[in-house]
């Protein structure tokens, strides 16, 4: 009798000390829609009573920057997002803290060849994603306007006024996209082709999820995003239809332990449920609509879901992360000054320009065409080349704190400079645009 009463007593105490383990509240910074957290918050504490999930939502970017300046203890615990870049500007400061236990050893090892998991285990592929296009079918419809298939498509003078994109600043997953973009293009010819296809863009958003929103209701015919968002919408049954053009990647959404996480046992439990089975099959959800990690044999996928392997395979961009993680702040500031901020002035200097085209291509006329080249190379061309972005010394600038007063004067000043002649060149484009279409008589 005794020997089972210091058992149950022992069996008790072990139980005990398991909970006190368990008891807390992760923290998970991240910048994922609410229907994706809510879903995960529920199926965890029910699954794990004693842990509860605490979600701070920001977007990739501002993620990045909070977890910079808090200190050690006061940071949250999990970061949660799909730009793997982020994750390697993270690890970079050393503010991520490995935490291979968590890994579903399940899992493959790479998707097409892009490594699932960090080489150096800081971070860890939860969730896979691709990037396209995404349009509404009645709006293209009642437009007579055909569905895009490339990016190419999508510098085409009937599109002009139809598009959105969100801005790579406040989007880690747009960032990503242009990054593809850049990746699969290079530098110089990809920066031409994004600011052909920002020429035709009606909005630049502050947020991802404006713009799978606006396609969804039909305020915007085609949209730019990650295929989760273009997914969830088709799946929850609006009128939309989504592509992965040949120049896209397969690139794991990551999760990550933050380095002075404050219940880092609990974080890993949490971390370990997001790449379980039943953890993998919530992305299944119609609102959610996200690729999982494990093979769809352990899984119940929808009948026609995408199947990662297959989108990996005929993707013609590896990704390479360390060179978007080393740009990632000039090319979001690049963006910003001649996009953005400067959308009206390219959208006149885009449609002129794309007037004066139609007009030459009617009635030939030798000056015409010259100014017409002239107006493309002013319009199209980044504000800074390929060799300014290798150089180290530049981008080192970039990484540094604004909260230093000399970094920042000298950053805003360069910013400036950049909007600056961004206006000038859309505005002389333009003028020339003008010229060349009335030569054409």
């Amino acid at each position: 009798m005794q020997r089972k009463t210091l058992s149950a007593l022992l069996a008790a105490g072990a139980f005990a000390a398991v909970q006190s383990v368990n008891a807390g509240t992760v923290t998970v910074i991240t910048s994922f829609p609410k229907e994706l957290t809510t879903a995960y918050k529920k199926a965890f504490e029910a699954a794990n009573p004693g842990i509860t999930i605490e979600i701070l939502n920001k977007n990739t970017t501002a993620a990045v920057a909070y977890i910079r300046e808090l200190p050690e203890g006061q940071r949250p615990d999990v970061m949660w997002a799909s730009a793997p870049d982020a994750f390697e500007v993270l690890a970079s400061y050393k503010l991520l803290q490995s935490a291979p236990e968590v890994v579903n050893k399940s899992a493959p090892a790479k998707i097409g060849n892009y490594p699932l998991n960090d080489p150096k285990g800081m971070y860890y592929g939860q969730a896979l994603a691709g990037y396209g296009i995404e349009w509404n079918t009645r709006y293209l419809k009642a437009n007579k306007l055909a569905a895009p298939k490339e990016w190419t498509d999508l510098v085409r003078p009937e599109y002009f006024g139809h598009i959105a994109i969100s801005s790579p600043s406040r989007s880690g997953t747009t960032q990503l996209t242009v990054e593809t973009i850049l990746q699969g293009e290079g530098w110089d010819k990809g920066w031409s082709l994004l600011l052909q296809m920002m020429g035709n863009a009606a909005a630049v958003t502050d947020r991802s999820f404006a713009v799978p929103d606006g396609v969804n209701n039909g305020q915007y015919g085609i949209g730019i995003v990650i295929d989760f968002l273009a997914l969830a919408g088709k799946y929850s049954g609006y009128p939309v239809d989504f592509t992965y053009p040949s120049m896209t990647a397969v690139v794991p959404a990551n999760i990550a332990l933050v380095a002075g996480a404050k219940n880092a046992g609990e974080a890993k439990t949490f971390m370990a449920y997001t790449m379980s089975v039943p953890g993998q099959q919530l992305l299944f959800e119609p609102k959610i609509a996200r690729l999982p990690i494990l093979p769809y044999s352990e899984l119940k996928p929808p009948a026609g879901y995408p199947v990662p392997q297959d989108i990996a395979k005929r993707a013609k961009v590896q990704f390479n992360t360390e060179l978007s993680g080393e740009r990632y702040p000039v090319v979001i500031s690049l963006f910003d000054q001649m996009v953005t901020f400067r959308l009206k002035e390219l959208q006149a200097a885009t449609k002129a320009i794309q007037e004066a085209t139609a007009a030459l291509k009617a009635k030939p006329n030798a000056k015409g065409s010259e100014l017409l080249a002239q107006a493309r190379s002013l319009a199209y061309t980044p504000l800074v080349g390929a060799e300014n972005v290798k150089n180290k010394e530049f981008l080192e600038l970039f990484r540094k704190s604004r909260r230093d007063v000399a970094v920042s004067k000298e950053l805003t000043g360069m910013e400036q400079m950049w909007a600056d002649k961004a206006r000038a060149n859309y505005e002389r484009a333009q003028q020339l645009a003008t010229e060349a279409r009335g030569l054409a008589k």
